[in-house]
């Protein structure tokens, strides 16, 4: 027995429940696939105060439990399951699917330290841009040497009077300019040569123990925030082998729009931005690939 959908969402954070509330109020009659991490990246997240409409801020987890509620509340269904393999071609298909929206976002790599899983949400964080503002005026630990580092180092430069940064070789891949950037910075502190053994502290970030690779010596650096830029990886493997993407797998979409080369497959969020990575882009984009997949099955309707 077959089963038409007419609209499917693989991802459930802001951009995959935006798109959902979007796609339900246009009778598209959406079905979401949470994933393996529910919620996304914002259930990781403490307090979320960047976001429009929450005056007071929000928790993560509570904002996207908000938007579960709102998208099922106008007629999505919401599946607890993680989609672990498409096919994109032309052949029968138990499933039948016009339009599907991909909002799988992307994971925050982080040390794999055991002191760093224990104080996430307390001091450890990936994203200066989303939790900066709860360290101002305090002294903060920033781990990374490529452009996004310091771009997030220079942001906390400006709320922090000292940022202490590590940098495991003894030269960064950031480009020279930014490089440059952040030496000129008075309150960036670059350790050369360093790399994290332990994120210290019991309820809270306290510190890091530290060591230098090349003199194998070991240090202690205070501060109150542990910042990890090393990177981010788009969840993107099952898709790969269909729509077309950059080398760091992020899918690409054709300008102005969610298309990607696959009609009727549709990209938003942090799957396909490694710009921004807000919550309130994802959004944005959630709500296009609405606007996209609505537009594209009232043409298929019109064939």
């Amino acid at each position: 027995m077959s089963e038409h959908i007419k609209c499917l969402i693989i991802g459930s954070g802001p951009a995959g429940y935006t798109a959902a509330i979007y796609a339900a109020r246009a009778n598209l009659k959406p079905i979401v696939y949470t994933g393996p991490e529910p919620g996304g990246q914002l259930m990781t997240t403490t307090d979320v105060e960047n976001f429009p409409g929450y005056p007071t801020g929000i928790m993560g987890p509570q904002m996207m439990d908000e938007l579960k509620q709102q998208a099922e509340n106008v007629g999505t269904v919401v599946n607890y399951g993680t989609v672990t393999k498409v096919d994109f071609s032309v052949h029968p298909k138990r499933i039948t699917i016009d339009a599907v929206i991909l909002a799988t976002g992307a994971t925050a790599k982080y040390l794999g330290l055991e002191s760093e899983q224990k104080l996430m949400g307390k001091g450890v964080t990936a994203c200066a841009v989303c939790d900066g503002f709860f360290y101002k005026g305090q002294e903060v630990i920033l781990v990374g040497g490529g452009d996004s580092a310091c771009e997030e180092a220079l942001y906390l430069s400006n709320l922090c009077p000292l940022v202490n940064m590590l940098v495991r070789r003894d030269q960064m891949r950031a480009s020279k300019i930014m490089q440059q950037r952040v030496i000129d910075k008075e309150n960036i502190k670059v350790f050369w040569n360093t790399q994290t053994k332990e994120v210290l502290g019991d309820d809270a970030v306290t510190g890091i123990l530290a060591f230098n690779n090349k003199t194998n010596e070991d240090f202690e650096i205070k501060g109150d925030g542990f910042f990890v830029a090393i990177g981010h990886k788009p969840n993107t493997d099952i898709f790969i082998d269909f729509i077309d993407h950059d080398d760091a797998g992020y899918l690409i979409t054709e300008a102005g729009s969610t298309k990607t080369n696959i009609k009727g497959v549709f990209a938003c969020g942090d799957v396909q931005d490694k710009i921004y990575r807000q919550a309130v882009t994802a959004a944005g984009t959630g709500c296009m690939a609405a606007l996209d997949s609505e537009r594209y099955l009232a043409e298929l309707e019109l064939t």
